[in-house]
C-alpha cells in the first residue's frame, strides 16, 4: 500500500508540472492520466469507496475549501448560493429524473427503466465538484465573487444531495411513503448538522484564541475539519454540513481576528496541501475506476443522460439568476453561462453510486450512467472551460476579471 501511494503521489507531481505552463485544468488532466494508467495496469490503487472518501478525502477538502471562502463575497452572494444548493439541487433531481426517465423510454434505449431509477440518479449526479474549475479561475484572475459563487454552491449542494439521495433510497425501498416525513427528516439532518458544525467551530475557535503555537492551532482545525464530519455522521446528520459551517467559522473567526500572522501562513500553507494532495489522489482514483470499454455499450444513454444533466443545469441557473435579477445580488448573463458550464460532476457522484444496495433493481446500469456522466463532464466541461472563460472575459462589461474585465 506505501508504494502505491508513492506511485501515486510521483504520478500526480509528474502531472502537476507537466501542466503548470497550460490551461488545461490539473484534476482533469490527472483523470486523464489515471484512465491511461488504469488500462495499463500500471498500479493497483485502492478503490475509491465511500469509506475512504467519507473518512479521508472529504473532510479535509471541504474544510479546505470553506476556510478559504471570502465571507464578504459570501454574505454579497448568499440568496444565489441557498437557492442553488438547496431547492435548485432538489428541483433539478427532480428535473433530470423526468426528462432522464422520459427520454430513455422515447428513444427505446431501456424500456425498463422507471421513474424510481431516475430519481435515483438525479440524486447521484446533482451534486457539482468545481475544483477543477475554481483553481483555473484562482489563476486567471476571475472576480472573486463568482468564484465563491461556484465554490459555496458545491460546498452546500454536496451535503444537500447526499441526504436527497438516502431519503430518495428509503422512499424507492418503501421505508418512507409520506412525501412530508421526507421533507421533515431532510430538514432535521440539514440543520442538525449544522447546529453541529457551528458548535464544534465554535469550541475550537475558543481554544485558537486561548493559544498561540502555530502547530497546535494547525492541529486544532484539523480537529474541527474531520472531527465536526465523523461526529455528525455518527447521529445520522450531514457531516457535509458540519463541516463547512466549523470551516466557515474558524476560517472567519480564528484565521482572521485570532491567528497570529506566523500562524496564519502556516495554516494557509498546511490546508492548501492537503487540498493538493486529497484532491490529486482523489481525481487519479476516478481515472482508475472508470473502465471506458464498460461504458461503450451504454454510449447512447450516456449520451442522453449527460444532455439532461446539462440542460437541467441550465434552467435551475436561468431560473434563479431571472428571480435574483432586480436585486443586488443581480449575476450577470456571463457569470450564468460560466456557472452551468462549470457544474463539473466529480468523485462524489461515483462513490455514492458504488455504494447502492447491492439488491437495489438496475444498479449496474445506474453505476455505468453516473460513471459515464461524470467522465463526460470532467473531460468534456474540464477542458473547454478554459476557453469560455476566456471567450466570454472579452465581452465588454462582462464582469469575469476581477479589474480589468478581461482575462
Amino acid at each position: 500500500m506505501e508504494r502505491t501511494f508513492i506511485v501515486l503521489f510521483s504520478i500526480a507531481t509528474l502531472v502537476a508540472i507537466a501542466v503548470s505552463r497550460t490551461r488545461v485544468p490539473y484534476t482533469v488532466a490527472l483523470v486523464v492520466v489515471g484512465l491511461i494508467a488504469g488500462s495499463l495496469h500500471i498500479v493497483e490503487p485502492p478503490h475509491l469507496t465511500k469509506e475512504l472518501l467519507f473518512s479521508l478525502f472529504l473532510p479535509g477538502l471541504i474544510f479546505e475549501a470553506a476556510y478559504n471562502i471570502h465571507i464578504s463575497e459570501l454574505r454579497r452572494g448568499w440568496r444565489t448560493v441557498a437557492v442553488l444548493a438547496g431547492p435548485g439541487v432538489i428541483a433539478a433531481i427532480a428535473i433530470t429524473a423526468l426528462a432522464a426517465t422520459w427520454s430513455v423510454r422515447v428513444l427505446g434505449l431501456d424500456p425498463t427503466f422507471t421513474w424510481q431509477d431516475g430519481l435515483l440518479f438525479g440524486a447521484l449526479i446533482s451534486a457539482t465538484d468545481p475544483v477543477a474549475v475554481v483553481s483555473l479561475f484562482r489563476r486567471l484572475g476571475v472576480s472573486k465573487r463568482l468564484t465563491t459563487l461556484v465554490e459555496a454552491e458545491s460546498l452546500f449542494n454536496d451535503g444537500t444531495s447526499i441526504v436527497a439521495l438516502t431519503l430518495i433510497l428509503s422512499f424507492v425501498s418503501g421505508e418512507t411513503s409520506s412525501a412530508g416525513a421526507l421533507a421533515l427528516r431532510f430538514l432535521f439532518v440539514v440543520f442538525g448538522g449544522a447546529m453541529i458544525g457551528g458548535v464544534f467551530g465554535y469550541a475550537i475557535v475558543r481554544l485558537t484564541r486561548r493559544v498561540n503555537d502555530p502547530m497546535i492551532e494547525i492541529a486544532l482545525s484539523t480537529i474541527a475539519a474531520y472531527g465536526s464530519f465523523v461526529l455528525a455522521e455518527d447521529l445520522h446528520l450531514s457531516g457535509v454540513i458540519a463541516t463547512v459551517v466549523a470551516g466557515l467559522m474558524l476560517g472567519t473567526a480564528s484565521r482572521e481576528a485570532a491567528f497570529s500572522a506566523a500562524t496564519r501562513i502556516s495554516a494557509d500553507a498546511f490546508w492548501e496541501y492537503v487540498a493538493f494532495a486529497l484532491n490529486s489522489i482523489v481525481f487519479l482514483l476516478i481515472g482508475f475506476e472508470v473502465h471506458p470499454r464498460n461504458l461503450l455499450g451504454s454510449a447512447a444513454i450516456i449520451a442522453v443522460c449527460f444532455s439532461v444533466v446539462v440542460l437541467a443545469r441550465f434552467g435551475i441557473v436561468a431560473a434563479v439568476t431571472a428571480m435574483l435579477r432586480r436585486t443586488a445580488e443581480r449575476v450577470p448573463s456571463t457569470w450564468a453561462w460560466l456557472i452551468t458550464w462549470g457544474g463539473l460532476r466529480g468523485a462524489l457522484a461515483m462513490v455514492l453510486a458504488l455504494a447502492l444496495p447491492l439488491d437495489l433493481p438496475h444498479r449496474s446500469l445506474l453505476i455505468d450512467l453516473t460513471f459515464g456522466v461524470v467522465t463526460v463532464s470532467l473531460l468534456l466541461q474540464g477542458l473547454t472551460i478554459p476557453a469560455l472563460t476566456g471567450r466570454l472575459a472579452q465581452i465588454p462589461g462582462s464582469l469575469v476579471a476581477e479589474s480589468t474585465g478581461t482575462v
